[in-house]
């Protein structure tokens, strides 16, 4: 070996971690795991999860106890709702999990990215809302005007789902009925 060799220090590799090309950096480089929002703006944040967590485990919860009633029929009484009402039940269900999964998506995309800012919160908190109601409107008017049928309670929790989950193109669709039927 030469001195010249000697003297040189060792190479070493340099170690890449690449996971794919289309991983979500989010501009960041490796181990920056710090959060780069203010405290008071991560408690937004947190206030704001804890809010989509606590309306999913409601809708949740209330989707298993109308489902209780609707095979187990335990209210045996005026109260009891029709297959129809479930129907509807179910598609506000599925309306406010299918947005609750949106909303949750765009949260945690925004706060990953930098995007996130107050001005978007009423905007997160009253969509769910919303959207469930919006789910129940779709499909009274599916089941009314395009099939003449009341849908299952699965075909309306479906369908509710991806009303909720593309509630603002649904939006968009329904203005646009809107206009050919009020014919502007």
């Amino acid at each position: 070996m030469s001195t010249s060799q000697i003297d040189k220090e060792p190479q070493t590799e340099k170690r890449v971690d690449k996971i794919s090309d289309n991983f979500p950096t989010d501009g960041r480089e490796q181990y920056d795991w710090k959060s780069k929002y203010p405290l008071e703006a991560r408690r937004f944040i947190k206030h704001e999860k804890i809010y989509l967590l606590i309306i999913l485990g409601v809708t949740c919860i209330i989707a298993i106890i109308l489902g209780v009633q609707y095979k187990c029929h335990i209210i045996e009484n005026a109260f009891a709702l029709s297959p129809t009402v479930f129907s509807y039940c179910f598609a506000w269900v599925g309306g406010m999990i299918g947005v609750i999964s949106f909303t949750t998506k765009w949260l945690y995309r925004t706060v990953a990215r930098g995007y996130w800012h107050e001005e978007r919160r009423l905007w997160r908190i009253f969509t769910p809302w919303i959207s469930g109601v919006l789910a129940v409107v779709f499909v009274v008017i599916m089941s009314c005007y395009a099939t003449g049928e009341v849908y299952s309670i699965s075909e309306s929790c479906g369908i509710g789902f991806l009303v909720g989950y593309f509630s603002d193109t649904a939006i968009g669709k329904l203005s646009d009925i809107a206009n050919v039927i009020f014919a502007r």
